[in-house]
This record gives structure tokens, C-alpha cells and sequence, in this order.
């Protein structure tokens, strides 16, 4: 299954709800701004995201969007100042 890399950017009114889709993100993700995750997930996995997300937002007045990486686009971002791309973690198994 093919993993996608995808940004997620939030803006949440009330702070019970955005404490609980922060949780949720950061679970699957890695935190690069406040409101902002780098998130390399399956689509299985994503949709199902996206069904728990939808029930902690008011889409009245929050906002959530994910926007798609390619591997073209991913390799050409351009951080200044404190902000960075997080590392691609490896994990190894021994038997």
C-alpha cells in the first residue's frame, strides 16, 4: 500500500476540540508549526482520519485541510527561520 505524504493545517475555535484534533494529528504525524503536521500515512489510514476529524470539528467555524505531496514538491520546500522538515525515521527489526 502506497503511503502518502500530506500537510495538515487547522484552525479550530474552541480549545477542548482543538486539543482533541491536535492529539489525533500529532498520533500520526509530526508537529512543524502550531496548527500545522507533516502526516505519511496510507489512504486506508487517511480516510479514516478524515472520518474522526470530521466528528471532532464544528464545520461551522473550524477549518481543517490536507494538502497532497508529490515527491517532486516534497523535495523542494524551502524552510527559513526556525522551521524544518522532519526527519525520515527508519525503523529496523533484528531477529
Amino acid at each position: 500500500m502506497a503511503i502518502l505524504t500530506l500537510i495538515a493545517a487547522y484552525d479550530v475555535r474552541h480549545d477542548d476540540r482543538r486539543a482533541r484534533l491536535a492529539a489525533m494529528l500529532q498520533s500520526v504525524g509530526d508537529r512543524v508549526q502550531k496548527s500545522v503536521f507533516v502526516l505519511m500515512i496510507d489512504s486506508q489510514s487517511f480516510s479514516e482520519l478524515r472520518l474522526r476529524a470530521g466528528q471532532i470539528i464544528d464545520p461551522d467555524t473550524d477549518s481543517l485541510l490536507f494538502f497532497r505531496q508529490c515527491a517532486t514538491c516534497w523535495d523542494s520546500h524551502v524552510p527559513l527561520g526556525q522551521g524544518h522538515v522532519p526527519e525520515e525515521v527508519t525503523h529496523w527489526a533484528v531477529f
